[in-house]
């Protein structure tokens, strides 16, 4: 097990030279390294063993195992670890032949502390970027896992199903839901449960650029190409290059666009704006909608064959309306993770507010849900999410149904009071029929609420 002394990034130097160690050591301790030293490989590859590391500054020239051996013994066991090594002008085409083995970079002896610090920093910046690469990646998997996507009802069990079934392969999936349904989340979770897991996971919202702007941006452009390209661009495609390219909105890009796109969707190949050349790429290509492209196909809006080549693996995400039973299980995920984030403790929600969870229609969907939920608990006093914290407009009473007696509507006094019993009648639903709930859904003090409670013969 690797352990780690300090904060600081960590350096072992390697050199048979004990004059070299200690001058080194303190130099990069003094330059805020937390710099060890080992006087023979075989003490260094101890080391190695138990230490996190950030780089490993060797000479290459000691006795018993050399630097490139050393260097291969490292690699096997931390292969990305950075690996700068020390040279005489003797040895420098040894060092330049390490460096074809993985060796970051090489130094020739004797040198200036500025060059070496030069080198150093550079070299251990490039593997702290690739750690935390590597962190976000890791984030990323976990987040995506299938388990993270939340749902035990049948419309979501089948969606699990196809997931697990599609995402081992190469297959195109097409995905479709109302605005809000995430399938941008099944998209990533497709991606990041495959062999492309490691590979970039690119999107684009075809719905938000206009037909030049989407064809640059799909497929890239060579300086010159049209006013204001000044200089090279790759395109989506390319950049996705043995990863996943996701296409939201396929439904928005015009039919002159979607000729290029089918063809290099066929042939996985394709020229950049202005360009000749042809590039070839390896993408696993997502594309989601929210409009029924059956109904495009036929009013001429979308190819055909462009819509049956998207189509050849389909999941359909259901609107969070016809999985109700699911909101009970979002809504304590929601809830303690944006707790966590807010350092709120473990939070849960009331019956009460439950309930109307449950009931609302939700037309923005999961993406609804879980803003309203993040709302409540920003403003929630307690660790209980109540319906005093839902979001005012998110209540709100538009569904009330208020029978009126329209032949006898310029009875204004009438009318209103039948108004207001309703609404009296519904903020006590929803606050399970405590008063002092239903009169801050109101607005109104709860004397006022009392008063108007015996008015309406309520009490």
């Amino acid at each position: 097990m690797r352990s780690r002394v300090t904060n600081m990034e960590t350096i072992l130097i390697v050199d048979d030279e004990k004059n070299y160690l200690v001058v080194l050591s303190a130099f990069l301790s003094g330059v805020g390294y937390e710099a060890l030293t080992a006087d023979n490989a075989r003490r260094a590859l101890e080391i190695v063993e138990t230490t996190d590391l950030d780089l490993v500054l060797t000479d290459m020239k000691m006795p018993t195992m050399d630097g490139t051996e050393l260097l291969t013994r490292i690699k096997e066991k931390i292969p990305d670890v950075p690996v700068v090594m020390m040279t005489a002008y003797g040895t420098v085409e040894k060092a330049v032949e390490a460096m074809q083995f993985g060796a970051f970079n090489f130094i020739l002896k004797p040198f200036q502390n500025e060059t070496l610090k030069q080198i150093v920093d550079k070299a251990v910046r490039s593997y702290r970027v690739l750690k935390e690469n590597r962190r976000l990646v890791q984030a990323l998997e976990k987040r995506y896992r299938f388990d993270n996507i939340i749902g035990k009802s049948k419309p979501m069990r089948a969606v699990f199903d196809i997931i697990q079934r599609v995402a081992q392969t190469k297959a195109t999936v097409f995905i479709t839901g109302e605005s809000g349904t995430g399938k941008e989340v099944v998209a990533k979770a497709i991606h990041f449960n495959s062999l492309r897991r490691n590979k970039p996971f690119v999107a684009v919202s075809c719905a938000a650029l206009t037909e030049t702007l989407l064809e640059s941006e799909l497929f890239g452009h060579e300086k010159g190409a049209f006013t204001g390209a000044t200089a090279m661009k790759k395109g989506r495609f390319e950049l996705a290059d043995e990863g996943t390219l996701f296409l939201d909105e396929i439904g928005e890009v015009p039919v002159s666009l979607q000729v290029k796109l089918l063809r290099v969707l066929e042939e996985m190949s394709f020229e950049r704006v202005g360009g000749t050349r042809t590039i070839a790429v390896d993408v696993r290509l997502i594309a989601a909608t929210n409009k029924d492209l059956r109904v495009e196909v036929e009013q001429h809006r979308f190819r055909e064959d462009l819509y049956f080549r998207l189509n050849v693996v389909h999941i359909n995400l259901p609107p969070l309306r016809k999985r109700c039973e699911d909101i009970p299980l979002l809504g304590a995920h929601f809830v303690n993770e944006y707790g966590r984030e807010l350092k709120r403790g473990e939070m849960t929600i009331s019956p009460e507010a439950m309930r109307f969870l449950c009931n609302h229609g939700w037309p923005g969907n999961v993406r609804e849900f879980e803003n309203a939920i993040e709302r409540a608990v920003l403003f929630s006093k307690g660790n209980e999410i109540t319906i005093e914290d839902l979001p005012k407009d998110l209540i709100g009473f538009a569904d009330l149904e208020i029978p009126l007696n329209w032949q006898r509507l310029s009875n204004l006094p009438e009318t209103l009071d039948a108004i207001e019993k309703r609404l009296i009648q519904k903020a006590l639903s929803l606050s399970n029929n405590v008063q002092s709930r239903a009169a801050n859904l109101l607005g109104i003090p709860r004397n006022n609420l009392h008063y108007r409670l015996k008015k309406h013969n309520l009490l």
